[in-house]
């Protein structure tokens, strides 16, 4: 049987996931609604993508609406999106055709972001590939 640990949000928990061996680990605040002031997952997941490096798989939960928030997980480290309420949204609207349509949009988002983005596969979505605000919080210095 395989272990996933879920709701990693700190360097600290997924060294100790690592090292005790576990699968793989869901960086998730389950929600949020534990405390209003939580960080978000994808606050926390380049600190965590940076202390496992590959060891593990990471899966990321929260907050994925559209195509570009799935290519900012696997930017900063993520190795598979987990997809909650856009699906739920689908489901409850039309069914197993709602979750299909929702899923279908979400692919084409993502792969406009990429080809806006100059990458061509998911192995080469990197977080160079996204843009950084410049100092003076006039636009982006890089898309």
């Amino acid at each position: 049987m395989k272990i996933i640990l879920k709701g990693i949000m700190t360097e600290e928990d997924a060294l100790l996931a690592v090292e005790h061996g576990v699968d793989g680990i869901l960086v998730s605040n389950h929600g949020g609604r534990q405390l209003g002031c939580s960080p978000s997952t994808i606050e926390a997941l380049p600190e965590i993508a940076k202390a496992v490096n590959g060891r593990i798989p990471i899966l990321f939960d929260g907050g994925i609406r559209r195509g570009s928030d799935i290519f900012k997980a696997l930017a900063l480290g993520a190795d598979f999106v987990l997809i909650g309420r856009p699906v739920l949204y689908g489901l409850g609207y039309k069914g197993r055709e709602g979750v299909e349509t929702v899923m279908h949009i979400l692919e084409r988002e993502l792969s406009r972001t990429m080809a806006l983005a100059g990458v061509t596969s998911i192995s080469q979505i990197r977080s160079h590939s996204l843009g950084v605000s410049r100092a003076n919080d006039m636009g982006i210095s890089k898309l």
